[in-house]
């Protein structure tokens, strides 16, 4: 195998470029003119920025109500405390997925166990669901979209066995599904009983940290919204008696609040989304075209019934003469910093020294995962980022 630095790029030409990451922020002048109106308001803990964020958010995905925390796996962590997952109880999930959609199970006492995914999604499916569920059933099912790809919600809810379905929607902010011949926005959970967002800078909005919850069971909003801020609840009834200042504690909550500056930067967000969703799809297609005819790559499959958010786009390097490793390093070398997602939850050491679970009971993920390279995405990319990126990844692909 020949160095990555070798052939038609000079070294010393490679690390003069700018570094191009596989994700970052989409930051304008009204984000920062919005975070310092906030910072010189009244408000910069939860206050009215807050409250229009979360109007916005509910209005933006057609559900009725939207619960914004400090990060999305604060956000997985509330939904199960909320739905009363805890111990003897089980959460099932993807492995093919970050370590938080886990988590919070763990987090309350409960079991954590995962189903494997379809191939060329790298979803969670009815099928790998129906497997994943025998012989003992789950209390809360967290498929997760992966990449800003809608999994469908629908046809898991429909094998679920009554467990409550809570969209890991993470990746997806801005991603559409068609139902019954009208599109829906992910987090208007017609399927589920709540969608989980994260706002990382690296995500398809941001606000800096932070995260929501999205779901049309008024009963379940209050409910987060005590838990977000210490379980405490400031009751009418018991003000007019004790007097304004009185609050109550009824439940053991966290300090899960989000910002008025964060909530003021989502509202600016927010407010260009669908700006920069077109971006991404436009890339993402460019990338399609670019690459359509490279057979060491498999990209990601066209399917008309959804519209991702291309949070990523993940190719996979499926070529036995070709090393995934090798293609990664060169990327890098020549300052693309492509990425990985994800390590399959089940492997890693703390899953696998605590309760067992072992390489091989996920097959498909695991491959997935060998081969798996998420080339930069982002909205402020440009047509010319596309072409570097595939004129790097076809050069490194001959060389080796």
């Amino acid at each position: 195998m020949r160095s990555a630095a070798s052939g038609g790029a000079d070294l010393t030409t490679i690390k003069a470029l700018k570094a191009l990451p596989y994700s970052t922020q989409w930051i304008e002048e009204s984000d920062i003119e919005a975070a310092v109106a906030a910072l010189r308001s009244e408000w910069l803990t939860s206050g009215p920025a807050l409250e229009r964020f979360e109007r916005m958010l509910a209005d933006y995905c057609g559900a009725k109500e939207a619960v914004a925390v400090s990060s999305g796996t604060a956000a997985l962590h509330l939904t199960c405390l909320a739905l009363d997952l805890g111990p003897k109880k089980r959460l099932l999930t993807s492995t093919l997925t970050f370590v938080a959609s886990a988590n919070c199970a763990l987090y309350c006492g409960a079991a954590a166990s995962f189903a494997d995914v379809d191939p060329s999604t790298g979803n969670m499916t009815a099928e790998t669901l129906s497997r994943a569920l025998a012989p003992d059933g789950a209390d809360i099912v967290v498929p997760v979209h992966f990449g800003g790809r809608p999994a469908d919600v629908e046809r898991l809810a429909s094998v679920a066995g009554g467990a409550f379905i809570v969209e890991d929607a993470c990746h997806a902010m801005g991603a559409e599904y068609l139902s019954n011949g009208n599109w829906h926005r992910i987090g208007s959970c017609r399927h589920s009983v709540a969608a989980v967002f994260s706002f990382h800078p690296v995500k398809p909005m941001t606000t800096g940290e932070g995260g929501a919850i999205l779901t049309n069971d008024s009963v379940l909003a209050r409910r987060l919204k005590a838990l977000r801020s210490h379980g405490i609840v400031r009751d009418p009834a018991g003000q007019h008696e004790f007097g304004g200042w009185y609050y109550e504690m009824r439940e053991l909550g966290y300090n899960y609040r989000m910002t008025d500056i964060q909530a003021a930067l989502g509202v600016a967000q927010l407010s260009r989304l669908n700006e920069g969703t077109k971006r991404r799809r436009d890339l993402a297609a460019m990338y399609v075209d670019l690459l359509g005819d490279c057979e060491t790559i498999s990209l990601p499959p066209e399917e008309l019934h959804v519209r991702s958010a291309w949070h990523l786009f993940p190719v996979r390097v499926q070529h036995a003469c070709v090393d995934r490793r090798h293609v990664y390093d060169a990327l890098r070398e020549r300052g693309i910093q492509a990425q990985v997602h994800y390590v399959p939850v089940h492997l890693h050491p703390y899953y696998r020294e605590r309760f067992g679970f072992s390489p091989g009971q996920f097959p498909t993920a695991e491959e997935f995962y060998r081969e798996e390279i998420s080339l930069p995405l982002f909205a402020t990319m440009t047509a010319d980022d596309v072409r570097r990126v595939v004129d790097a990844l076809r050069e490194i692909l001959v060389e080796t």
